[in-house]
């Protein structure tokens, strides 16, 4: 058996159609920054500087947002190694968060709690507020004030597709409030869904950066490592899987409990036959095993 690099595998999605799909996210992206009060950026436990969104970063800062970094899936990765990893690149503040194995919830809700408390009107809201009323006798400028200050305070969810946004919308709130799918890029539009009787929640769809997209095969390979592209949709997974031995050896032959010797062919061959997936003759059939490795990778399952 050889793996073939090609872009003929089936049930394959159309790479035009996907960045179709996603070409006006960045804008509802951005929306939601607009008109949150604080931000939480959601990125993949596993891959930290690989699913942060810097163009995304940069224009929170731009809109003097208050910016807190989650690291989900931490089930996934040894926390205090993690810890250390997110200080030295600057993820300051950060909460690790599992929503499977449901931990972290209580630290990030207090933490929601605290910077929402610190927030007031800006010097720049008052002016607006001045400039808007000048001409109205009855204007009580500190009364006004007070009223935006104990309106309901909104927190925006950003992050890469798949990266476990709505999951951990439904495990800080207790309930299902944000539909979830193993699918990327699920969400679709802006969901509001109540944490508490002062704070309000929007769940956006998964974003990437626009300099990211791509048709490139390592492009491609590399969003499906992220869970950007979904084992069902990507072409020439034979070729993703290769890519993960590349950098996931150990964990990989480990997690089947074979030996490949960094050969995708062998670990394909491999964990085909130990999980029957075979075509007429009995022979693997490669592109479902491939499909089924990624699929294990995406779900979480290769502890890495």
């Amino acid at each position: 058996m050889r793996v073939r690099y090609s872009f003929s595998s089936r049930r394959t999605g159309n790479i035009d159609n996907i960045r179709k799909q996603r070409k006006p996210y960045p804008k509802i992206a951005k929306e939601v920054v607009r008109i949150s009060d604080i931000i939480l950026e959601v990125l993949d436990a596993r891959f930290l500087g690989e699913t942060r969104n810097y163009e995304l970063e940069g224009f929170i800062r731009r809109e003097k947002k208050k910016l807190i970094f989650v690291l989900n899936k931490s089930d996934l990765v040894n926390v205090n190694e993690k810890k250390k990893e997110a200080r030295a690149k600057g993820l300051v503040p950060f909460v690790l968060i599992s929503s499977r194995d449901r931990k972290g919830a209580a630290e990030l809700r207090k933490k929601i709690k605290i910077e929402a408390g610190k927030l007031k009107v800006s010097e720049v809201k008052k002016e607006e507020l001045i400039e808007e009323n000048k001409d109205n006798a009855f204007f009580n400028l500190e009364e006004e004030l007070k009223k935006i200050d104990y309106q309901r305070k909104q927190v925006g969810v950003i992050g890469y597709p798949n990266t476990g946004k709505s999951s951990l919308i439904n495990y800080l709130t207790g309930r299902g409030a944000a539909g979830t799918a193993s699918e990327a890029g699920y969400t679709k539009g802006i969901q509001k869904i109540k944490l508490s009787k002062d704070i309000l929640l929007l769940d956006t769809p998964g974003v990437i950066p626009e300099s990211e997209y791509s048709v490139k095969k390592d492009a491609i390979a590399h969003h499906a490592k992220l869970g950007v592209r979904t084992y069902d949709k990507v072409k020439d997974p034979e070729f993703i899987v290769a890519k993960l031995l590349e950098q996931y050896l150990e964990a990989i032959e480990t997690h089947y409990d074979v030996k490949s010797d960094g050969n995708p062919e062998k670990l394909i061959e491999e964990v085909g036959k130990k999980k029957n997936l075979l075509v007429r003759g009995g022979e693997v059939d490669v592109d479902r095993a491939s499909r089924f490795i990624i699929k294990e990778w995406q779900a979480g399952k290769i502890k890495v």
